[in-house]
């Protein structure tokens, strides 16, 4: 069984993680993607079974918790579960890439634990809470309800930071994205993990 390294992104919901992830694939060739399986409804028409998400009923998704189908999964919010699939990273690990997950904290800190040395472990913020509301509310997706609750949540999730690897406070993408290429590329080529 061909195994690689874990390069873990997390971070509340805004601040930035998604598009330092994005720019890290296009810029470091040994990386895949590991796709998470959702039960959430797709947002538009710009997000792809099977590229963005595998997305499942609830149904199919509790029926792999049961196959033990999952490396760690959650309930995010009721009724809208997330999870790693097993037979994901072995498909990037087959290829012989390394993988990079895009997750929540508690995701995070799951994958963290079950890769153990193997894995890096990055903790994405923003300056402030405020930046953080003025991001969500940026994106046009968010009712003042859902934005509301992930504000919430992000500042629960702000506790777990001391737990992680390291620390990115993005606040200059561009600064973000050269921190980030530098941490990924050293531990890639670390021989001793």
């Amino acid at each position: 069984m061909a195994q690689g390294k874990a390069i873990i992104f997390s971070a509340p919901s805004g601040s930035g993680k998604t598009t330092i992830v994005k720019h890290l694939l296009q810029q470091i060739p040994q990386l895949g993607f590991s796709i998470s399986a959702c039960t959430r409804d797709r947002r538009g028409r710009a997000e792809e079974n099977g590229k963005d998400y595998y997305f499942l009923t609830p149904e199919e998704f509790r029926e792999k918790i049961a196959q033990k189908a999952f490396i760690e999964w959650e309930e995010v919010y009721e009724g809208n579960f997330y999870g790693t699939l097993k037979e994901e990273i072995q498909r990037i690990w087959d290829d012989g890439k390394h993988v990079i997950f895009d997750v929540d904290v508690k995701g995070g800190l799951n994958l963290k634990k079950y890769f153990g040395k193997r894995a890096l472990a990055v903790f994405v913020k923003v300056p402030s809470m405020e930046d953080l509301a003025e991001r969500l509310r940026g994106r046009g997706t968010e009712s003042e309800e859902s934005l509301s609750r992930r504000i919430y949540k992000a500042k629960f999730e702000m506790g777990f930071e001391d737990r992680f690897d390291i620390t990115l406070i993005n606040e200059d993408l561009e600064v973000s994205f050269k921190e980030a290429e530098k941490l990924v590329r050293e531990f890639i080529e670390d021989k001793a993990v």
